[in-house]
């Protein structure tokens, strides 16, 4: 797999059926490696061992509904109290951010309202936080750290 802009982090993998899997400690099973997945897990292990993100507060394929539509958000970060704080949308480090890539994570957040959105293709991250009360989001420096996107 390509190497990404994360620190570098130790995976668990295997082969299977000449397919190689990767395990996802969020849902706690072998899933199979693909570009995508690869960015996926890189930042499942950069927000809880960088940045501080309870494991035990993460959902990946989430699912949501928005416009009568079955959707998956790939990573979602949840509260204390359950609520959702924080979408993350990954592509394979091929793919460019684009708007296309932005219009879907707004599209998922109109059901969600989390403040913050994160999209990777694990070469280019990009955050920003969602002011709803002015209609508008500001980019972020860096991706936020738990306490910062827990506070308020």
């Amino acid at each position: 797999m390509s190497v990404l802009n994360f620190p570098p982090g130790d995976f668990k993998t295997r082969n299977k059926e000449g397919k190689t899997e990767i395990f996802d400690v969020v849902r706690r099973k072998y899933v199979l490696l693909t570009p995508e997945e690869w960015v996926r897990q890189n930042m499942i292990r950069y927000l809880t061992d960088s940045k501080n993100y309870p494991q035990s507060l993460m959902a990946v394929e989430h699912s949501l509904t928005v416009n009568n539509m079955k959707k998956r958000t790939d990573i979602t970060v949840f509260g204390n109290k359950g609520q959702p704080l924080l979408i993350v949308e990954c592509k394979a480090d091929t793919v460019k951010i684009s708007q296309d890539v932005f219009d879907q994570i707004a599209r998922y957040n109109i059901a969600l309202k989390v403040k913050y959105l994160v999209v990777t293709n694990g070469i280019e991250h990009y955050a920003c936080k969602i002011d709803f009360e002015n209609q508008r989001y500001e980019f972020m420096e860096e991706i936020p750290d738990y306490a910062q996107i827990s506070a308020g």
